[in-house]
């Protein structure tokens, strides 16, 4: 049987009496890109931040590759592959947004995988490209709206070289026709079209997101929480019709 690619087990995380995340396991594969979601303060977001060491877990494990990543800093989690993107973006605001991205280009990681390109502004221009606003890469963050800064989030992560993405919402803040560009850049991302160059594959994914039609095109599987505890794990058209899921939305218009 195939090592997982990421493996957590009994996950915990207690903020005073409240526990954000309750006893959460679950695997993954290389190719994944895995769907995360639930209501308003289930505990997803919290569960990124653990797995990039920004909250420190009460219990539990979180191997990546093998490898127990608990105790690692952020920077030492980063330079094994994993980048994140949050929904409280903060860019450098007084920088263009290309200098905003050449400070990902410069992490250790990204400098000993981008041999391939020869200067740091061009591998920064590609990830905005990729993102989708190169023609703002002399404007400074400051001016930007709040759909193009998420997208400069993806860039800023993407830039990293990453082999495990995790996005949160990247789609707030984008308009209907945005929106589709982001899932389709995300597709092509984890099949390896950004880095064709370099890599055979892309990224595995873990995406939050409350746009659960958009999402559900692009993932293969899901994972529900609720109150800090997954209720359901599957297919996106199981997950759906799952009723420990429904009744857990039930009231929101989304669903």
């Amino acid at each position: 049987m195939a090592q997982p690619f990421l493996e957590i087990q009994s996950l915990r995380k207690d903020f005073g009496g409240l526990r954000a995340v309750n006893d959460v396991s679950f695997s993954m594969g290389r190719d994944e890109i895995l769907g995360l979601i639930g209501p308003n303060g289930a505990g997803k977001t919290t569960l990124l931040r653990l797995i990039t060491a920004i909250l420190r877990p009460d219990s539990g494990s979180i191997r990546y590759k093998g490898e127990e990543i608990l105790g690692l800093k952020t920077w030492s989690i980063v330079n094994r592959g994993i980048a994140c993107t949050f929904q409280n973006m903060r860019p450098f605001r007084r920088l263009p947004i290309i200098a905003n991205v050449m400070v990902s280009c410069l992490s250790p990681r990204a400098m000993k995988r981008g041999e391939w390109v020869k200067k740091v502004e061009a591998k920064a221009m590609d990830a905005l490209e990729f993102a989708g606003i190169s023609d703002m890469a002399l404007e400074k963050a400051s001016t930007l709206s709040q759909g193009d800064l998420k997208r400069l989030e993806v860039a800023r992560a993407i830039a990293t070289e990453p082999e495990l993405l995790l996005l949160d919402e990247p789609f707030g803040g984008l308009s209907p026709a945005e929106t589709e560009l982001m899932a389709k850049s995300i597709q092509r991302l984890n099949k390896g079209g950004r880095f064709g160059r370099l890599h055979s594959e892309g990224p595995a994914m873990i995406i939050v997101e409350h746009k659960l039609q958009q999402l559900m095109k692009i993932v293969n599987r899901i994972i529900v929480l609720n109150f800090g505890t997954i209720i359901a794990d599957g297919k996106p058209e199981e997950v759906v019709t799952h009723e420990k899921v429904v009744e857990a939305y039930l009231g929101q218009e989304e669903m």
